[in-house]
């Protein structure tokens, strides 16, 4: 990215200092976790969350383009440029690889892991849409949409949104016995004080609190279980939520020397008040 137009980090020297590799990048600011956080764990408005979509869309766009798979896209590796604007990079490719060349199985943080990487199922490039869908999904909320405190949680709470997986999925799954029966039903959980969670008891809509249908339905495409379903970053782009707010983006203001500039304003929404640029 030497144009810095796909909102990648950008890598300025390198060194060695006692053997070790020293990397030096630009310098950025809060994380999106650390975002979310200063706002209370109360989720932003549409027209901010779609911005930083757009961004990370196109992020994922030039890695698919190269067949590169980040791993372990989440709020904490997704940086703000500067604190009031909503410009953000990509960081972090320290678990990324070729998608030919898988190196690692245990991979991505278990909140925005894919079904595919819990399942032992080959994984490539939609690995990223899956945890881009988490990510949207938490923006707006202000808290994780799939929060399970080990796999077979994690697998229950996907469940309980999205119903069962598949069966032509999960029958040639090397992880299958430990999460489903002979079967294809769920295991119960191993600690008999865990809450049990039935499949498809709840709505994506009921999760998220929302009503906007575009929305609603990106999400519902980046959480789609079969990988070769999934929504890709191409995709994405051209998606009827993300179109919508092209004109919004193209908005700006003449400052006295006539250069245009970024208008920063606050939005009200049913979530707080909140930053939009």
């Amino acid at each position: 990215d030497p144009n810095d137009e796909y909102n990648l980090i950008k890598l300025t020297d390198h060194f060695y200092f006692r053997n070790h590799l020293c990397i030096v990048s630009e310098c950025l600011s809060l994380n999106l976790y650390e975002f979310i956080k200063q706002n209370n764990f109360r989720g932003f408005s549409l027209g901010l969350i779609r911005r930083f979509t757009t961004q990370l869309l196109q992020s994922l766009t030039l890695l698919c383009k190269h067949n590169v798979v980040h791993c372990d896209l989440k709020p904490e590796n997704i940086l703000l440029k500067h604190p009031a604007k909503s410009a953000i990079k990509m960081i972090d490719f320290g678990s990324s690889c070729l998608e030919s060349e898988r190196v690692y199985t245990y991979i991505q943080s278990r909140f925005y892991r894919s079904p595919e990487v819990i399942l032992g199922m080959a994984y490539g490039i939609p690995i990223d849409m899956w945890s881009l869908g988490c990510i949207v999904a938490e923006l707006y909320t202000g808290y994780p949409i799939f929060p399970g405190e080990d796999e077979h949680e994690q697998l229950a709470l996907m469940m309980e949104v999205l119903g069962l997986p598949p069966i032509y999925l999960t029958e040639t799954c090397s992880r299958r016995s430990l999460f489903f029966d002979s079967k294809g039903q769920p295991r119960p959980p191993q600690d008999p004080k865990a809450k049990r969670r039935r499949p498809a008891s709840k709505t994506l809509r009921h999760v998220l609190r929302c009503q906007d249908e575009r929305f609603l339905d990106f999400v519902a495409r980046c959480l789609c279980w079969d990988p070769s379903k999934r929504m890709r970053p191409d995709e994405g782009l051209r998606h009827e939520w993300i179109t919508e707010g092209v004109v919004d983006n193209r908005s700006s203001v003449v400052g006295v020397s006539g250069t245009p500039m970024r208008a920063i304003h606050w939005e009200a929404t049913d979530h707080a008040w909140l930053p939009t640029l």
